[in-house]
């Protein structure tokens, strides 16, 4: 049993260093996890502010570019979106000739060059719109283009600068000793050498000059066009423009602002990019290393497993053991005392038998007697003494058992779990902790530093925008003093205002009613206009007081008789002129009605003989032995024959007015004499009549399909027969539904249909012939 536990020590001392080592291993790889998830925390920061980084240059590209939209004409920024669209369709198929044509397009001309800020204006001035013109390597090119955004029917108006087709004009060369004056415009682009053509063509023959004056002599001295930095042009032709040029709204200005923004918002997503490439391979090594130490966690648990069953066998193999040790101590001295007894009951044996060889002494001295008394005595005393001592040891042996099996069962236990703990936490074990601690104190430390560095960053951010907002909030109320002073200014202009618009309207009441005593007047000569431009006011006054003088002997003649009879003919010109235009109008609208009835007529009439033959064909096929017809009843002659063509020549055109509707004449028995109107006929007369009447109009103007409910209910065998072959005639052209409890109409029939009346419900389901005629001979027979 020593030897197994000592086995098992041995073994429990071997799990032990393997259970170190693994610690080790698994803090150092701890180590690696916190320090990259430190880093990726730290390119997490980065990436936030790398993200709100592009999206301000995002914002602010948009905003640059939406500026620089409403500067430019809406058709030509239609097209500019039409043609990106365009490639983008064609380098998104897989036809190289399309990608061809994709890499052939070299952007717009404002796209492809770049100048001096000092120079915008002229520049600018003197691109004018061709700034926004498409550049392309061939003219099939901008062909190809136009004829997608055509057949896509793309807004937009485009211009394409083919560079195999320009005319480049050859630069303007300055003589030396003028360079100090003009400078061709040209040399001071920057733009690819493909390129040239279009620039040529575009700035090939402009010289930016000093001056006005400078550019006028050079126009003429060297055949260009000439401008100035301030954007005045001199044409070659002799033209001069010029003006105030806003150069806050410089189009090359924000088109350099575009591509600038454009370069970082490249930088930055191209940034963007290897920041997360390099995020992954940090989350990568993060989650290697969780893995390693997951599985070291997964081995070091099962060595603890391990381990804890060997210090279980341990512990119980030394309990097994102690309690061995336990039994043996007290047999042990069971049997010393046993061999004590042993030894004096021998003793006492051997004595026993000496005194067997000796001889009883019959009486005992008083001396023997008085110690034989005493003996006895202590033996009582002695006798008594051991009986209590036995009880004090079995009572002291009780408690020792107690204390044995506490000590036992309690605290050897609890020693054992602790020294089994004490020996889990070894020294390279506690020093690796104490690494670790370290290590995240350091760690803690270094975050802390850089929370403070940058607490302190946005305090001093927070102090900046508190400057910039104090700095405003100045702003804002200098802007309201403003305002304010602005307000009352326009209060006054409003008062001056409101006191020139009373005296505009005091004057046009004035001049109105001048106006109504000039028309007074009546009308006036011609030279009444300049006669008198070049008097005096007085000598005005003075002839218009001899003017009234003169009027008063005219007061009785009405002065505006002339007038009055011309304006009157003219109303009477135009009414008369008015009222013809009216009788034409009416004559052709009285024209086109008659043309209108004359033809309505002819068309009922013609409806009429077509479905008055055939229903007396129908009635003769329904009805062998009878026949029938229709006759059309008017209102101004009577009741006449339908198809009678005889009209006297001295009455009026024919017109639908005159039909007032239509009669009915059958015989069952085909006499003449017989001849009877609806309203003679029975019930299955009148279905047959009504049957004929639906079938000729079926062949004159058929419908799609017919709906009939039980129309063969009042006819005979014979006629429902007749009827039946009809509809099967007539159903190769139309679909007829009809309802009906007798079996001749199912002859005709192709497809069945039950109604069934179950649980109070009707349902509807699709039957054969044979279940279809048994359906009818049982309701024929319960009839």
């Amino acid at each position: 049993m020593e030897k197994y536990m000592e086995e098992l020590n041995t073994k429990m001392d071997t799990m032990r260093q393997d259970m170190e080592k693994l610690n080790a291993e698994y803090y150092q790889h701890k180590r690696s996890k916190d320090e990259k998830a430190n880093e990726r925390n730290a390119m997490w920061r980065e990436e936030n502010a790398i993200q709100q980084t592009t999206s301000n240059t995002k914002d602010e590209l948009s905003r640059m570019e939406q500026r620089l939209r409403s500067l430019t004409g809406k058709a030509v920024l239609n097209g500019i979106d039409s043609v990106r669209r365009v490639l983008q369709i064609f380098r998104d198929s897989n036809k190289p000739d399309l990608k061809k044509i994709a890499d052939g397009y070299q952007g717009t001309l404002i796209e492809n060059f770049s100048c001096d800020d000092k120079f915008f204006t002229c520049v600018e001035v003197t691109a004018g719109s061709r700034l926004f013109h498409h550049v392309v390597d061939v003219d099939t090119t901008g062909t190809k283009i136009l004829q997608e955004m055509n057949k896509h029917k793309m807004p937009g108006e485009v211009s394409f600068m083919p560079l195999n087709k320009l005319d480049s004009q050859d630069q303007v060369e300055v003589e030396s000793q003028h360079r100090s004056d003009a400078i061709p415009m040209i040399n001071k682009l920057s733009f690819e050498d493909k390129l040239s053509k279009a620039f040529q063509h575009v700035f090939g023959k402009t010289l930016i000059c000093r001056n006005m004056e400078i550019a006028t002599g050079f126009s003429d001295a060297y055949n260009c066009n000439c401008i100035t930095m301030d954007g005045d042009q001199v044409s070659r032709r002799g033209a001069l423009t010029g003006g105030y040029y806003d150069s806050r709204e410089s189009r090359l200005e924000l088109q350099k602002s575009i591509n600038r923004l454009r370069a970082e918002l490249s930088e930055q997503q191209e940034r963007n990019e290897q920041h997360q490439v390099e995020l992954q391979a940090t989350e990568s090594d993060i989650d290697k290393a969780i893995r390693e130490m997951q599985r070291i966690e997964s081995k070091t648990s099962r060595n603890r497993d391990i381990l804890d069953q060997i210090r279980t066998d341990l512990r119980l193999t030394k309990e097994q053991h102690e309690t061995i040790q336990r039994g043996f101590r007290p047999k042990e001295k069971s049997l010393q005392s046993l061999e004590t007894s042993m030894l004096e009951m021998e003793a006492q044996k051997k004595s026993y038998q000496e005194e067997l060889g000796t001889t009883l002494a019959s009486r005992f001295n008083e001396d023997d007697k008085q110690k034989i008394s005493v003996l006895e005595k202590q033996i009582k005393h002695l006798t008594k003494e051991s009986k209590q001592l036995i009880r004090d040891r079995t009572r002291t042996e009780e408690e020792k058992n107690k204390l044995e099996n506490y000590l036992s069962d309690n605290l050897r236990r609890r020693h054992e779990e602790l020294v089994s703990q004490l020996q889990d936490i070894e020294t390279v074990d506690v020093e690796t902790r104490l690494i670790q601690s370290r290590d995240e104190l350091t760690q803690a430390r270094k975050v802390g530093i850089d929370n403070d560095r940058r607490l302190k960053d946005v305090e001093k951010g927070m102090e900046d925008h508190k400057k910039e907002d104090s700095k405003m909030q100045r702003d804002i109320e200098k802007s309201l003093t403003d305002e304010r002073e602005f307000q009352d200014a326009i209060s006054e202009l409003t008062k001056d205002l409101d006191k020139m618009t009373n005296k505009q309207t005091l004057f046009l009441k004035k001049k109105e009613e001048c106006m109504k005593k000039i028309r007074e007047l009546g009308s006036l000569p011609s030279e009444a206009f300049t006669k008198h431009q070049n008097l005096t006011t007085k000598q005005l006054y003075k002839k218009l007081e001899n003017c009234h003088e003169q009027l008063k002997k005219y007061s009785h003649v009405n002065k505006k008789a002339i007038d009055q009879f011309i304006s009157f003919s003219e109303q009477k010109e135009k009414l008369i002129k008015r009222m013809d235009d009216l009788e034409r109008g009416k004559a052709a609208i009285e024209d086109l009605v008659n043309a209108l009835d004359h033809r309505k007529y002819e068309a009922i009439q013609l409806s009429f003989k077509q479905i008055s033959k055939y229903f007396e064909d129908v009635f003769m096929r329904l009805v062998p032995d009878g026949s029938g017809h229709l006759q059309m009843d008017k209102g101004r002659t009577g009741v006449g024959e339908g198809d009678s063509e005889d009209e006297s020549q001295g009455e009026l055109p024919p017109t639908v007015e005159q039909f007032k509707g239509v009669s009915i004449k059958v015989s069952f028995s085909g006499r003449k004499n017989e001849m009877r109107e609806m309203g003679q006929l029975s019930g299955g007369q009148k279905s047959l009549v009504a049957l004929s009447l639906i079938f000729a109009i079926q062949k004159v103007d058929p419908a799609p399909f017919y709906l009939f409910d039980e129309i063969d209910a009042a006819l005979d065998v014979e006629h429902r027969r007749a009827v039946s072959d009809m509809i099967g005639e007539l159903s190769e052209k139309a679909q007829f539904i009809t309802t009906t409890f007798r079996p001749e109409l199912l002859n005709s029939a192709h497809k069945f249909y039950g109604v069934i009346f179950r649980n109070k419900v009707s349902h509807i389901d699709v039957i054969e012939r044979e279940k279809a005629e048994d359906f009818v001979d049982d309701s024929t027979a319960h009839q």
